[in-house]
C-alpha cells in the first residue's frame, strides 16, 4: 500500500491558543507529508513491505533490509508517530474513564502523572517524543529519541507528545516547558481511553 497523509479531522486553528494554526499547518502539511514521501521512496520496489501498514513494519525491525533500515525507522516512525499524535489533540475533553482511573492508581494522582510526563518531555535532549505506554500490561512513561517508535520495543502507545522543535518553535521559541504545559489543555482523553481499552 502507498502510505498517505491521514485526514487531520479538525481545522488548523482548532487548538488555539495552545497550539497555533500556523504551526499546525506547517507541522501537518510539510513535516508529516515529508515523512510520508520519504517512507514511500524508501519502500519503492519492496513489495512485501509495501503491503504492510507502517506500524506492522515498525513492530518487526528485523524485516527491514539493512540498506533502507535507517530511512524506514526515521520516516516510518515519523509517519506513524504523527498519525497517532493528531488523533490525541482536542480541547476541553475531561480527564476521565478507565485510563484515568488506571493513571491515578499507577502514579498516585493526575498531578503526579502530569509531573512525570512533563519531565519526560522536557528532559528529552534534542528531538524526540514523550509517551504513556503499556509495557506488558503496565502503564509506563518513557521518551524516545528522534522518530523512534515504542512499537519497535514491543510497547503499546496510549498518549504521546511531539517535542521536536518544529512542533512548537513558532509560538514558544525555546520555551519547551511552556509548550508541554499547554499540551495538557488539548489532550483528547476520550481517544486515550479508547487506546487503553482496545489494546
Amino acid at each position: 500500500m502507498t502510505n498517505r497523509l491521514p485526514e487531520l479531522g479538525y481545522s488548523y486553528d482548532a487548538l488555539e491558543p495552545y497550539i497555533d494554526a500556523k504551526t499546525m499547518e506547517v507541522h501537518y502539511s510539510k513535516h508529516h507529508q515529508g515523512y510520508v514521501d520519504k517512507l514511500n521512496a524508501a519502500l519503492e520496489g519492496k513489495k512485501d513491505l509495501q503491503k504492510k501498514d507502517v506500524d506492522e513494519i515498525l513492530r518487526d525491525l528485523n524485516s527491514i533490509p539493512e540498506e533502507i533500515k535507517t530511512a524506514v525507522i526515521n520516516n516510518g516512525g515519523g509517519h506513524s508517530n504523527h498519525r497517532f499524535f493528531w488523533q490525541l489533540l482536542k480541547k476541553n475533553v475531561p480527564f476521565k474513564g478507565e485510563v484515568a482511573e488506571a493513571i491515578k492508581e499507577k502514579f498516585g494522582s493526575f498531578e503526579m502523572f502530569k509531573k512525570k510526563f512533563s519531565e519526560a518531555a522536557t528532559g528529552r535532549f534534542g528531538s524526540g517524543w514523550a509517551w504513556l505506554v503499556l509495557n506488558n500490561g503496565e502503564l509506563e512513561i518513557i521518551s524516545t529519541a528522534n522518530q523512534d517508535s515504542p512499537l519497535s520495543a514491543g510497547k503499546i502507545p496510549l498518549l504521546t507528545l511531539d517535542v521536536w522543535e518544529h512542533a512548537y518553535y513558532l509560538k514558544y521559541q525555546n520555551r519547551r516547558p511552556e509548550y508541554v504545559e499547554a499540551f495538557f489543555n488539548v489532550i483528547n482523553w476520550k481517544k486515550v481511553n479508547e487506546n487503553f481499552k482496545n489494546w
